[in-house]
């Protein structure tokens, strides 16, 4: 699934109500009805490539540790042991890389 899915207005003016600055592309097709609009259409919201590349390595880091089963259903009821589990799995994935 792309990410350029979720970019739209009501996604970016909830993070920005939140204080988390968006690193999501803007859609082909927005970009163009937004410069049909003209001086209405607003100004192009900001896109850093360099961000959007650590958010990807981020996601691809959180998929890894997913495929361990303990990590993904999070059987452990305790927060420390929880983290224990996960930074095991992180250990595992680093060994192996």
């Amino acid at each position: 699934m792309s990410a350029e899915a979720y970019s739209n207005r009501a996604i970016r003016s909830y993070l920005r109500r939140r204080g988390i600055r968006h690193v999501i592309p803007e859609k082909k097709d927005q970009q163009a009805g937004r410069r049909n609009r003209g001086a209405r259409g607003g100004r192009p919201p900001g896109f850093a490539p360099a961000r959007y590349k650590k958010r990807n390595t981020v996601e691809r880091a959180i998929n890894k540790l997913k495929q361990f089963r303990a990590v993904a259903t999070r059987y452990d009821k305790r927060g420390y042991v929880y983290l224990g589990t996960v930074t095991a799995a992180a250990v595992i994935i680093w060994f192996r890389a």
